[in-house]
């Protein structure tokens, strides 16, 4: 993929990419942008999960890794190719039936190449991951975005004038005190918000089965109940987490489907089916 020019593009081409990306869009039903104010909640494990769980519902899911100076999808998925191109148009990295993936890091042969662009170039690369990626037809694009307010999310916003926010806090009021702000982004820019995602909540002892609150309690809740918002479900800490994203494999793939994690994700998927299905 070419390095999109800083400067503004030509009114042509910038015509011709708006065409491209309302294009794509018009054939995606859902779009969900998973973020956090905070960084470290375990916002791109929570965004894989939802993406893999969904596609193991039987949904067709493309998954849009935004975070282009730390993409940590291609990692918790374990891919290790690059994606192809036809064309002018960049192919996913496709993932058994129903899942696509694009990311910075799986169009750039350099997997350990640090990415150091302004935001002007990283707003043009976004819109092309919208505009000249093959998408095709999805129930769900599922976003995952890095930390803050900044660049990346707006972009998003401003682009995709449907997408709907999921937002990963943990337990703490360190995280809290952040997340408050990406509600208050969703507020302004006019975004949905689908509603919280408690991560780290409580660790599950893999011996006595007990659980832990290492980083406080019901935090999720408290912040939901102050915006009027809906907890989707609280996802506890569990040694198993890790070695999923280790073995590039989702959580919710590699337990069965009564481990604690994998449950709570599955309730979470089915809240968000949920809110997301016509009425």
């Amino acid at each position: 993929m070419a390095k999109p020019d800083a400067c503004a593009a030509p009114d042509a081409e910038r015509i011709a990419q708006e065409a491209a990306i309302s294009a794509n869009l018009q054939h995606i039903k859902n779009k969900i942008l998973v973020m956090s104010g905070k960084g470290g909640v375990g916002k791109s494990t929570v965004a894989v999960n939802l993406a893999q769980g969904l596609a193991n519902k039987g949904f067709k899911v493309g998954l849009l890794d935004v975070d282009l100076h730390g993409p940590s999808i291609p990692g918790l998925l374990g891919l290790k190719g690059l994606a192809g191109t036809t064309g002018q148009s960049i192919l996913p990295v496709e993932i058994g039936p129903n899942l696509k993936v694009i990311s910075i890091e799986v169009l750039m042969p350099e997997k350990d190449r640090a990415v150091i662009w302004r935001g002007p170039v990283k707003i043009g690369v976004i819109r092309q991951f919208i505009a000249d990626v093959e998408w095709g037809s999805l129930d769900y694009l599922v976003v995952d975005s890095p930390p803050g307010t900044g660049d990346e999310p707006l972009t998003v916003a401003q682009t995709i004038r449907d997408a709907k926010a999921l937002l990963v806090t943990t337990p703490q009021e360190v995280s809290l005190a952040d997340v408050r702000k990406s509600v208050n982004f969703c507020f302004q820019v006019g975004m949905e918000i689908i509603g919280v995602v408690e991560n780290m909540s409580g660790l599950v002892c893999p011996h006595c089965g007990e659980s832990i609150d290492l980083f406080h309690a019901g935090g999720g809740d408290r912040l939901a109940e102050l915006f009027g918002l809906d907890l989707l479900g609280a996802i506890p800490l569990a040694p198993e987490i890790v070695r999923s994203g280790d073995a590039g494999r989702p959580l919710v793939d590699l337990v069965e489907p009564d481990h604690p994690a994998a449950a709570a994700y599955n309730r979470i998927i089915e809240q968000v089916v949920r809110k997301t299905s016509p009425a």
